[in-house]
């Protein structure tokens, strides 16, 4: 079963992302603040869980949750950052929209939120002083697979997969010959042979490795 907390705080906010390996569509983050006598015996991390569970996680963690934030990074803002920096700020984002402050924050993964902050580029949102300053002052604490100890993590990993399954499904409409509604934009054979066949679009990532080096060329 997993952990509720893992400071002692009472609004302590779990992170974690989705979408960090795909050759298109975005990067999905999502922060949760969870009752400190939070239970739930089906909740963990999002891999391990069937689409029709994730399905019916999502509304009892937003319905239960004392506050929960998503954000995408789109695939320009992932190209001009990279995607360990996009997947980071992705993360400090939702920490921003949180309607209550956290006292303390976990963090999917090996590195701290707040261990680099205010990335200038082009595309997306652009951190003030201010909310710099703000995440600067929260404690936090990295958590290697956080997303399998912790609720709040796993809380969060559910809330971001169903959110960025939902904006693939969406874009999958525009540009069906890549079947992103089944892939996700995951490096597929089928994804990677649409776009040997079709070339690239808006929402590849052009940074990351679409084709084997010897065909892209083609693109």
């Amino acid at each position: 079963m997993l952990l509720n907390n893992f400071s002692k705080f009472i609004l302590e906010a779990g992170t974690d992302e989705a979408g960090r390996g795909c050759l298109a569509g975005p990067v999905t983050a999502a922060a949760v603040i969870l009752p400190h006598d939070f239970e739930n015996m089906i909740l963990n991390d999002s891999k391990q869980l069937s689409e029709k569970t994730r399905a019916k996680l999502r509304p009892i963690i937003e319905n239960l949750s004392v506050s929960f934030a998503v954000t995408h990074l789109h695939s320009k803002e992932i190209d001009e950052i990279n995607i360990l920096n996009a997947s980071m700020k992705g993360m400090q984002e939702c920490v921003l929209k949180l309607n209550k402050t956290p006292e303390f924050i976990i963090v999917d993964g090996n590195r701290l939120l707040n261990a680099k902050l205010g990335l200038k580029s082009t595309f997306g949102k652009q951190f003030s002083k201010t909310e710099i300053e703000f995440l600067k002052s929260i404690p936090n604490q990295s958590i290697v697979k956080g997303d399998s100890k912790y609720l709040s993590i796993a809380a969060a990993s559910v809330l971001a997969k169903t959110y960025r399954d939902d904006y693939m499904n969406l874009i999958h409409e525009e540009f069906p010959m890549y079947n992103w509604k089944k892939n996700k934009g995951y490096p597929t054979k089928e994804h990677r042979e649409a776009i040997r066949k079709y070339g690239v679009t808006k929402y590849h990532r052009l940074t990351f490795r679409l084709l084997p080096d010897k065909d892209l060329f083609d693109l």
